[in-house]
């Protein structure tokens, strides 16, 4: 029998008045990706609460949620396990802290990004699918 792994994070979308994007660099089994800052809730957490503190982890800055953006789901089969992805998408704003780098966790580098400039990063997908919902705000919060 395969074994079954759900995870289930929260990300925020966090574009300023110059139209850039906050990311943070994930140090990922791919290598290096660019990711929206978020992460894997704790047991009991809201996630309204897991994207304020996953973004002041990974970023420094202290964030304030402005609205739910939607969900992303993802399955895949993977040699060991089924694999099923909740990703709870948030937009957010900076309300204090100082951009700041992660150390020992599962980013390292914390960066403002042109939006323009997005397609050209080496980035996980799910970044694509919160800009999607944050441009289209599907009634439902998901993007087919």
């Amino acid at each position: 029998m395969r074994a079954k792994k759900q995870r289930v994070a929260a990300y925020g979308v966090c574009i300023n008045e110059n139209d850039e994007i906050l990311l943070a660099r994930w140090l990922g089994p791919k290598g290096k990706r660019w990711i929206l800052p978020g992460g894997g809730i704790d047991h009991g957490e809201h996630p309204y609460d897991g994207v304020v503190r996953e973004v002041e982890e990974e970023t420094g800055y202290v964030a304030e949620v402005v609205r739910l953006l939607g969900i992303d789901s993802e399955f895949r089969e993977e040699p060991d396990r089924d694999y099923h992805a909740l990703r709870i998408m948030y937009e957010v704003r900076i309300v204090g802290g100082e951009l700041r780098n992660e150390v020992g966790g599962s980013t390292d580098l914390a960066q403002w990004f042109p939006l323009a400039d997005i397609g050209q990063l080496e980035r996980v997908p799910s970044l694509d699918t919160a800009l999607g919902l944050y441009r289209t705000s599907p009634p439902a919060g998901i993007l087919r």
